[in-house]
């Protein structure tokens, strides 16, 4: 039976199942609110403390601890025979938080709804006016971008009802998650293992990673070569590359074509500037931080993961105790965001920041604005400190190490993003001889701009000052081979750039999506890169062909954006939802009848069960392989794959030192014979020992490339490429 499309008046509007209260209860919550504080609810107990400050005597503000509603975990929860409607149940373990929150909202003179504001905090909200007893048409809304003193004042001069636009795409999207998990996720139980999941975002997640490892898997290398050669005038001497013959661009494909260009040349000879030109450009910085670009640029340059940058983002947007009279205070505005605007206030504030501090010219007349990513909602401002007065160096010391780092990357970024382009003198040269040409460009930076504060990417290559005619020396010829090389796996950083460009995923939800394909072992990082594993290409295969939809970059796209238009007012989220699920129940039940059981089969291991002699095998678990005893479940024996580096224990001087992973899938090394030996370090032993303390040395990863060095700090040694 086809759900129907009419917007249900209880689904959304008004609470599901809730039972009115008695009008006498109603009263007496009134009376007894005349005389209490004003309570203030939001989601964390560090956010609750900072905007109390701000409040003062009058106000309490507590904290929800996040949802307290949610679908249950154990069923569907969702009635897709009555208009998608949910089943929202309190969630385990919040019962004494909600009973705290209602013996407040009891007593308190007026009660105000203060969580994040976005979708989840709207609907977090709503949940809360539901287990209150409140009206969500009440003007007891509260939402603020940044947590700082006139911000929050000026919110709650301001209170608004609960905006039910916001609930309804936040609800949708709720809904179209659980419909998809909870309809593939049983098949994949039944089909193929327990503890398996799917859902829209994370499959499609997969899905590009997938498709990535098979193009490097498809890919053929092409040979190339380059000639790189030294020139020189004078005592000037620079680089310059071959470009082509006769004034075409020619390609070299084997050393049979660059022996051919080096015939052609007289080394000895004099070689001429033919061409030089000379101009002005300008490098205008990038944009302030979205969601997706501060996750990039935080993978990039401080090797933070998608999980550590939104902590660290979370704690500075609620609020740091920075000493003195500010106290607690919020440094950075609201970290969910896909918007690259400012405030004018906030402009208006860089701008006086840079005027005092570096001078006028360093200060944008118009600074950069930033192209939004299509689909981008814009209800946010880009992601800046809340005062650009508050220098990284001038709190660091009440910050962790993450906190100053992140806090450091996204003050530098908006303050470059307010400030004018760089100014480059360019200089392009053409040197021939014997129709051979040769190029060079230069660069020299002529005014710092934005790179006065900001990282500086583009390194000055000044060349002497050449003009056409003059003759040149030929000092060296470096002819070198290349081979083409596949595309490389995606890091987080540019998995998120992906995600983001096809209009899949929202701000709030690429770390999650990300975390979720690690927990399920679906893919796993190797030098900061994602590869898929063999139950990954497992359930990707098993979606592409009964789901296809759900994999369709384009599809979802679609869909993102008809939750984005039901958080505008324009589309009505059962019609969303019921246009999804209609096809998708019947991909379901076409699934459930034709999809064979997938057996994964278990390796022989190679030696016996030490408990009762049995064959070994490797299993696939849900967090890797492992070896187990054949006779399961009559012998439960099992033991990790380990790798072997090769090198002898250190410590014992007995057993292997071996690869292991922390509880955070950090790699460390061991001895094999622990606990009987406690050998434990962060870095590879290599098995030889230090030449002046005799302690054993270890390779270490560092800028550039890797060092042998002692851990005591005494010697160090770099290892040959």
């Amino acid at each position: 039976m086809a759900a129907s499309t009419t917007k249900p008046k209880q689904a959304a509007g008004k609470n599901a199942g809730a039972k009115k209260r008695p009008a006498k209860k109603t009263a007496t919550k009134r009376r007894t609110r005349a005389t209490g504080k004003k309570l203030v609810i939001v989601e964390s107990p560090s956010k609750a403390k900072t905007i109390e400050k701000y409040l003062g005597r009058s106000y309490k503000v507590v904290a929800s601890l996040g949802h307290i509603r949610d679908l249950p975990k154990s069923k569907m929860g969702v009635d897709v025979e009555n208009n998608y409607e949910p089943h929202y149940i309190s969630i385990r373990g919040k019962g004494d938080v909600i009973k705290g929150l209602r013996k407040e909202a009891k007593k308190a003179k007026a009660v105000y709804l203060a969580s994040d504001p976005d979708r989840e905090g709207e609907a977090i909200a709503w949940h809360l006016s539901y287990l209150l007893g409140l009206d969500p048409k009440d003007k007891n809304r509260v939402v603020f971008n940044e947590i700082t003193k006139d911000t929050v004042k000026n919110a709650f001069k301001e209170p608004r009802s609960i905006d039910m636009d916001l609930v309804d795409a936040q609800q949708a999207r709720r809904i179209l998650d659980r419909l998809v998990g909870y309809s593939i996720s049983p098949l994949l139980w039944k089909k193929v293992k327990k503890g398996l999941s799917a859902g829209r975002v994370q499959s499609i997640a997969l899905d590009l990673i997938i498709k990535r490892e098979n193009e490097i898997k498809a890919f053929v290398p092409k040979e190339y070569w380059t000639i790189e050669s030294e020139f020189k005038k004078g005592r000037s001497k620079f680089m310059a590359s071959f470009y082509g013959v006769r004034g075409k661009k020619h390609a070299l494909d084997n050393n049979e074509a660059v022996q051919k260009v080096l015939a052609q040349l007289d080394r000895n000879g004099k070689f001429d500037v033919t061409k030089v030109v000379k101009k002005e450009r300008k490098r205008f910085p990038a944009p302030p931080f979205t969601t997706s670009t501060m996750q990039q640029d935080a993978n990039r340059k401080l090797n933070f993961r998608t999980r550590k940058t939104m902590m660290a983002a979370q704690q500075l947007y609620e609020g740091i105790n920075v000493g003195g009279k500010e106290g607690s205070v919020g440094l950075i505005t609201y970290m969910r965001t896909d918007s690259t605007r400012i405030s004018s206030i906030a402009k208006h504030e860089a701008s006086k920041f840079l005027h005092e501090e570096y001078g006028g010219e360093y200060a944008a007349t118009k600074p950069v604005k930033g192209k939004l990513p299509e689909g981008a909602q814009d209800a946010h401002e880009a992601i800046r400190p809340s005062s650009v007065f508050r220098t990284p160096a001038s709190i660091k010391e009440y910050l962790s190490k993450d906190q100053f780092r992140l806090y450091q990357l996204i003050w530098s970024r908006f303050v470059a993003s307010q400030m004018t382009p760089e100014v480059l003198d360019t200089m392009a040269v053409t040197i021939d001889q014997n129709d051979v040409q040769f190029r060079a460009n230069g660069s020299k930076t002529k005014f710092a701009g934005f790179t006065k504060i900001y990282d500086k990417t583009e390194k000055n290559n000044v060349l002497p000052d050449l003009s056409e005619g003059d003759a040149l020396a030929l000092s060296k010829t470096d002819p070198q081979q290349h081979f083409t090389q596949p595309p490389a796996r995606y890091s987080e950083a540019n998995l998120i750039k992906a995600l983001e460009e096809n209009g899949v995923g929202r701000p709030s939800t690429y770390a999650p999506t990300l975390d979720t394909i690690q927990r399920r072992y679906y893919v796993k990082l190797e030098a900061r890169r994602f590869v898929p594993t063999e139950l990954g290409e497992i359930v990707n295969d098993i979606i592409q062909e009964y789901f296809p939809d759900v994999v369709n970059v384009g599809f979802t796209a679609t869909l993102e954006e008809q939750l984005d238009a039901t958080e505008e007012g324009q589309e009505d989220w059962v019609k969303v939802v019921d246009t999804f699920y209609q096809p998708f129940s019947k991909e379901v039940e076409k699934a459930e009848a034709g999809m064979e059981k997938i057996q994964i089969k278990d390796e022989l291991a190679g030696f016996n069960c030490d408990i009762c002699g049995a064959p070994m095998v490797i299993k696939m678990g849900r967090y890797g392989k492992f070896y187990a005893c054949s006779r399961f479940p009559d012998c439960r024996n099992t033991k990790p794959i380990v790798k072997e580096i090769g090198v002898v224990c250190p410590q014992c001087k007995k057993g292997q030192v071996i690869e292991r992973k922390s509880k955070k899938n950090r790699v460390f090394y061991g001895c094999s014979r622990f606990p009987d030996c406690d050998f434990v370090s962060w870095d590879q032993p290599i098995g030889r020992d230090c030449p002046k303390d005799g302690h054993f040395l270890v390779e270490k990863k560092v800028k550039g490339g890797k060092q042998v060095l002692c851990p005591n700090g005494d010697y160090k040694e770099d290892v040959q490429k």
